[in-house]
């Protein structure tokens, strides 16, 4: 609920600050509010405010989604690789690097599980012998780079 209120309240702040930062930049191009220190210090604090709470919402909509994006595929993961194939998703390293890049890989796929694996076997096949975590990521670089 908490960040449900903080996305509520700084979407109707952004609103009310953006229809006033409107208002007030329409009205001095239009000539009828003079340019002096106080409208240029008014202006400024509207951008700021504007700014912050742009950058404030979509950074808590954007860890958000990451969390909810982090939290999906995992649990759907295990049981879909376990009776299909196992050594795509089990880590190979002890520090566990490759759960990391295998939920970095899906989430830039939008939870596309399938096609994670897809491209992880295409590296594979076109780069046998080397470790588990490195095709995971050659898939991630490849992803990075055809996007470009």
């Amino acid at each position: 609920m908490g960040q449900k209120l903080i996305i509520i309240i700084a979407t109707t702040i952004l609103l009310f600050t953006g229809l006033l930062l409107g208002y007030v930049l329409s009205q001095l191009v239009l000539g009828f509010l003079a340019l002096n220190l106080l409208t240029f210090l008014g202006t400024f604090s509207l951008i700021v405010i504007f700014g912050t709470l742009y950058y404030v919402l979509f950074w808590e909509l954007r860890r958000q989604s990451n969390q909810i994006k982090g939290n999906r595929p995992q649990p759907a993961t295990q049981p879909a690789t376990e009776s299909t194939t196992q050594p795509t998703l089990k880590p190979t390293t002890p520090r566990g690097a490759d759960s990391r890049l295998q939920n970095k890989l899906i989430a830039m796929l939008d939870g596309d599980i399938a096609a994670a694996e897809r491209l992880v076997a295409q590296a594979r096949q076109n780069y046998p012998g080397m470790p588990e975590s490195w095709y995971w990521e050659r898939a991630i670089a490849d992803l990075e780079r055809d996007r470009r």
